[in-house]
């Protein structure tokens, strides 16, 4: 389409069709443009997707851009933040920042690492944490903990994708890492995943579960679990009637906010379905977006 295109890069993370779904799909295993911008609000969104592709391939036909259009870090709601510039080395996943009452703020798994990036993040106040959801997510965490001075958190499973952590998640029992924070681990996706409760408001699920566009629901990857889907569905039956939030803010999968009641009933579905699901191939073209 005129003006603007996907290049050959796009390994098809569905971080752009996230940000833009009416001006961004999927054809042949990479997003593609469907259709220009019509106004101010849908050119900021497409440029949204733009500043967040780990890629960097959806692409003005000439020139660069705008970088004044570079909207992240881009609030969801009074206390989270998306991060957006997604990285390829962790396979394109979203990030966010959670504000603390106190001030401070914490980072759930990391965006690309750049020091201007830093600088943006930390405007939003004095970051203390940088949490680590599991392994596929580690890169860059050591690199922004020591230019925060923050602490890095990761689970004893994946403790060798984060060697160096400051604070270990250990065992299977939820661990209250803050207040009002707490980690959940939720062995499956890999070893050593983890999610992150906070205020009883939002759940970042990392790659354990997400919300589907093409089924509107909560689902799992189980098409790309690398550990083991059964160990997942016993960690949700273990883990889902503890669990009360109202935002799933996944890694990878689109977020979505629904009442406390509605989240808890569709997550304890979602336990029941997951447990009748059985190992598979990995199958990336399989995720039901």
């Amino acid at each position: 389409m005129d003006g603007w295109y996907v290049d050959d890069r796009c390994f098809n993370c569905d971080v752009a069709r996230q940000l833009a779904p009416d001006l961004i799909g999927e054809a042949d295993g990479k997003s593609q443009i469907l259709r220009l911008p019509r106004d101010e609000v849908e050119t900021r969104r497409l440029h949204a997707a733009v500043f967040a592709c780990p890629t960097r391939s959806i692409r003005p036909v000439s020139g660069r851009a705008d970088q004044k259009l570079d909207p992240f870090p881009m609030a969801l709601d009074n206390r989270v933040l998306l991060c957006g510039h997604n990285s390829k080395h962790t396979a394109g996943a979203n990030s966010y920042l959670l504000l603390r009452p106190s001030g401070t703020v914490m980072m759930i798994d990391t965006p690309r690492w750049s020091r201007e990036l830093a600088g943006r993040y930390a405007a939003s106040g004095t970051v203390t944490d940088v949490l680590l959801t599991h392994r596929d997510h580690a890169a860059h965490g050591r690199r922004y903990a020591d230019h925060f001075g923050a602490r890095l958190w990761i689970h004893e499973g994946d403790l060798d994708a984060a060697p160096d952590a400051d604070r270990v998640i250990r065992g299977l029992e939820p661990l209250e890492i803050g207040e009002g924070v707490t980690a959940h681990p939720l062995p499956g996706h890999t070893p050593g995943s983890v999610l992150y409760l906070a205020d009883d408001r939002y759940c970042f699920s990392g790659d354990s579960f997400y919300w589907s566009r093409t089924t509107n629901d909560l689902e799992v990857t189980e098409s790309v679990t690398w550990y083991s889907i059964e160990e997942l569905a016993l960690s949700l039956a273990r883990t889902a009637g503890r669990l009360r939030f109202e935002w799933v803010l996944p890694g990878h999968g689109d977020r979505r906010r629904l009442s406390g009641d509605e989240m808890s009933r569709r997550l304890k579905t979602l336990a029941e379905r997951t447990r009748l699901l059985r190992s598979q191939p990995v199958d990336f073209t399989a995720i039901r977006w």
